[in-house]
């Protein structure tokens, strides 16, 4: 039985409990940790857990030895890598929320923790576990469509003004960013592993133009350019009415994308595509789609049941630590592309600028300041994502 903490009792920590609660002969709660542990509490009750409570970590850390095994990170993105390294230090295994963190050297002092105290670090990632973002990757994989040439990725969400009200939020300093980090770190999760590979460099403009109560972006557009000479359009977004998310790979025999949709052109002898298409292989891709089965579980409780798999066997999760970085380090680029008005080049090393969070912070637009802000938000549904 693997015991489980969550330190961070906010709304995606119900997401990450009700995963939780679904295998109860695998895993069980054993404490919750918040700095207002009126929630922890509220949250203990709703779920009517027998579990400690505790308002600090580090007393968590030290009264539960031997009674935590894995530890839930859900905490603003400014303190993932401090509690992660604590808790590997302390002998657990983390499952730490988007994003890993902040900047690339805060996940580097996490991956050296994870090595020396010999535990697992995963990252949440969920949208590997989405059926439908599955189903892509394995079509992209069996070369049906041809090589990738173009993905166009569409993180569009949208969220009130209210929403950057919460003191953590719309700070440079506290939340890290805007939805480059916050909310795309999803879709570039996705397109590093249906890529397979990190693009060389990258370009991008930033604008924030809904919220005036945040310093970050907003919105944000980056150009990715890959080593083949292959490209990929990113848009990350808060302002997107309908959140009508997305992924399209354009590849040299077919378009396939998620949601599902499937487009094959064949040429005339003058070069324009002839009407109706490949039809051929159009039903060859959507039969290769349509026979590949559901997973069990998907979103959160799908990766917890992967994490619970690798701790459980001894192997690694699919979403590492080293997953978590590359994805930050797309961020990065986009970031120090946008603020910088130049093209960064990847891998970004340590020498590099934008490598630690003073050099987001020192060189990050500031759209507006924000001026007043709210504690806590009454418990109301959030959204996780649409992709049907």
């Amino acid at each position: 039985m693997i015991q489980v903490a969550i330190v961070g009792t906010g709304n995606i920590a119900n997401v990450h409990l009700e995963g939780i609660l679904t295998f109860p002969k695998r895993c069980c709660v054993t404490a919750l940790c918040d700095i207002y542990p009126q929630k922890a509490e509220a949250m203990k009750e709703k779920y009517h857990l027998d579990c400690a409570v505790f308002d600090d970590y580090h007393k968590m850390l030290k009264e539960m030895k031997g009674r935590v095994d894995l530890i839930h990170i859900c905490t603003p993105p400014y303190v993932h890598a401090r509690i992660a390294v604590d808790c590997m230090d302390a002998g657990c295994h983390v499952l730490v929320e988007k994003p890993m963190a902040t900047c690339l050297a805060e996940c580097d002092e996490m991956l050296e923790a994870e090595k020396r105290n010999h535990v697992t670090i995963a990252c949440i990632a969920q949208n590997r576990f989405r059926n439908s973002i599955y189903k892509l990757k394995k079509t992209a994989d069996s070369g049906l469509a041809g090589k990738l040439c173009f993905a166009r990725v569409e993180s569009a969400w949208w969220r009130g003004h209210c929403y950057y009200d919460l003191w953590w939020r719309g700070t440079w300093e506290k939340e890290g960013g805007g939805p480059t980090l916050n909310h795309a770190v999803h879709h570039i999760d996705m397109l590093n592993w249906l890529e397979g590979k990190m693009p060389d460099s990258v370009m991008a403009m930033l604008a924030n133009v809904m919220h005036d109560n945040a310093e970050v972006e907003d919105l944000s557009v980056a150009c990715l350019h890959y080593a083949d000479g292959s490209m990929a359009q990113l848009t990350s977004s808060v302002v997107h009415h309908g959140e009508e998310q997305g992924i399209v790979l354009q590849c040299s025999d077919a378009k396939i994308s998620a949601p599902w949709d499937v487009k094959a052109e064949v040429s005339q002898k003058n070069g324009f595509p002839k009407p109706g298409g490949n039809q051929e292989l159009i039903e060859k891709l959507t039969a290769f789609y349509e026979e590949i089965p559901d997973l069990q579980y998907e979103g959160h409780t799908g990766e917890i049941d992967d994490v619970l798999h690798a701790l459980e066997c001894g192997y690694r999760p699919l979403i590492t630590g080293e997953d978590g970085r590359k994805t930050v380090e797309v961020i990065t680029a986009v970031y120090m592309a946008g603020f910088c008005g130049r093209t960064v080049r990847l891998p970004i090393g340590r020498e590099d600028l934008g490598y630690t969070f003073d050099d987001i912070l020192k060189n990050a637009i500031h759209f507006y300041e924000k001026k007043a802000s709210v504690e806590n938000f009454a418990e109301e549904a959030i959204t996780v994502g649409n992709y049907s």
